[in-house]
């Protein structure tokens, strides 16, 4: 605590040991609260652990492992890490034996940090061996030995006294002399079959090993979560996939199952929904062009502008460098209905050239990027600035929300730029093949628009 204190973007630190929602009494937990944002001059939360990882390793005894509290947590188990992986199986034995081996496995892979398990295996724990050979010789059964060490240490109760107010039990139990260390088991003596008293320690014997503090579990069966943290510049789909490929170079066993938990699991299922929800919004753009223009070929082209506004939203973040968060997603979704309207002011207005004033595409599409282009930059720039304080926002929480800006300013940047000269050439070349298609069905082709005649002179 001490050490953490003389960090200087540190404003208290808190600390206590046992309990906390922990498995085990072994562990203590530190909460360090930060000075506010301007005081410690932009320094973030993951700037500050990385700094202090180095201080607060020469602790002896002792691992401190640092993350950032989350506002919002998906699932999962409290750990000494942001991240989980857990396995799980219905034998105990091979769960006991995969785990420390995954577990080094994954401190040795250099995209992750403080990777750190909830088993802890090496608990002392005292065993009673019976010489059962020799207790059977002797006429005692396990029952009677195990009767005997309740009389002595279970606290057996014998008797009940009652009184006018209340009533109180006679407990039967060894001389609390002989609770300190195992030699007092050579004072309890055994009845044999014969009548005759054995001494315990004739047939048995005491024996030290190690056994597990506690044995977590997940659902019904017994489970070991491994924790960690991303090492500066590594995003969590490359940790995923990392430990995914040295789930498989292991060769964990069948009855060994491995799963992502809590933050990691939701990213997991995110990424796996991401391709759907994007298929799905942009058919439903299709077919609502579709049933407005009554044609399948045009909203292709008011589709083609969503590529450039991606690559753009792309673009800002890896300028920023800023991560590809679910709030980065977000913004890349509501580009899919901001800037199509680009192309829709312009392909609007030319299909109405064209029909009604019978002009060729070719002069329809530059008359509508003449008298469009006003109304188009007005609409953009609405929408640029609006995203500008999302983007350029300071103080608490902005963290969260300036992705979302970042995402919306650059993808409408590159998609004004490039949309302007690409919308119109789309629109000719669809066009075009909207007639090789008619050709290839043997439709008959419209009319050629009328050529205007001047007066003669």
């Amino acid at each position: 605590m001490n050490i953490a204190k003389t960090d200087q973007g540190v404003a208290t630190v808190t600390g206590f040991t046992g309990g906390g929602g922990g498995t085990t009494t072994n562990t203590g937990r530190v909460f360090i609260s930060l000075k506010p944002l301007a005081e410690r001059k932009g320094v973030t939360a993951q700037q500050i652990i990385q700094r202090m990882r180095p201080k607060l390793a020469v602790v002896p005894g002792a691992t401190l492992f640092l993350q950032a509290t989350q506002d919002l947590r998906v699932g999962g188990r409290r750990s000494n890490a942001e991240y989980q992986y857990t396995i799980q199986s219905d034998d105990l034995d091979a769960l006991t034996h995969w785990a420390p081996t995954l577990l080094t496995a994954m401190q040795k892979l250099p995209g992750l940090q403080d990777v750190s398990s909830d088993q802890q295996n090496n608990g002392l724990t005292a065993n009673l061996v019976i010489d059962r050979p020799t207790a059977a010789r002797l006429g005692i059964t396990p029952e009677t030995i195990d009767n005997i060490l309740y009389d002595a240490f279970g606290q057996r109760e014998i008797a009940r006294t009652f009184t006018s107010l209340n009533q109180y039990f006679v407990v039967m139990e060894v001389s609390p002399a002989f609770w300190q260390n195992p030699g007092g088991l050579k004072q309890i003596y055994v009845n044999s079959t014969s009548g005759g008293e054995v001494p315990l320690a004739a047939f048995t014997h005491f024996q030290e090993s190690t056994a597990a503090l506690a044995v977590n579990h997940s659902g019904v069966f017994p489970s070991v979560t491994i924790s960690f943290n991303l090492a500066p510049g590594i995003a969590l789909g490359q940790a995923v996939s990392e430990v995914n490929d040295l789930e498989v170079k292991l060769g964990l066993p069948a009855s060994i199952q491995g799963s992502f938990s809590g933050t990691a699991q939701a990213f997991q299922s995110s990424v796996a929904n991401e391709p759907v929800l994007i298929a799905a919004a942009l058919a439903a753009v299709y077919i609502v062009l579709g049933i407005l223009y009554e044609s399948y070929i045009h909203p292709i082209t008011i589709l083609s502008t969503l590529p450039s506004a991606g690559v753009g939203a792309l673009l800002a973040l890896m300028i920023t460098k800023t991560e590809l968060t679910v709030i980065a997603l977000i913004g890349m979704l509501l580009l899919i209905g901001i800037v199509k309207k680009n192309a829709i002011m312009m392909i609007d207005f030319a299909l109405e050239v064209e029909r009604r004033d019978h002009k060729s595409p070719k002069e329809s599409i530059f008359e509508a990027s003449l008298l469009r282009f006003r109304p188009i930059m007005m609409t953009t720039m609405a929408a640029l600035l609006g995203g500008l304080p999302l983007a350029l926002g300071t103080g608490t929480g902005s963290e969260l929300r300036r992705p979302l800006g970042i995402t919306i300013v650059g993808g409408l940047i590159v998609s004004q730029a490039l949309t302007l000269y690409t919308t119109p050439v789309i629109y000719l070349y669809m066009d075009r093949f909207s007639l090789w298609l008619q050709r290839l069905r043997g439709g008959r082709l419209p009319d050629a628009p009328a050529q205007a005649v001047g007066p003669a002179s």
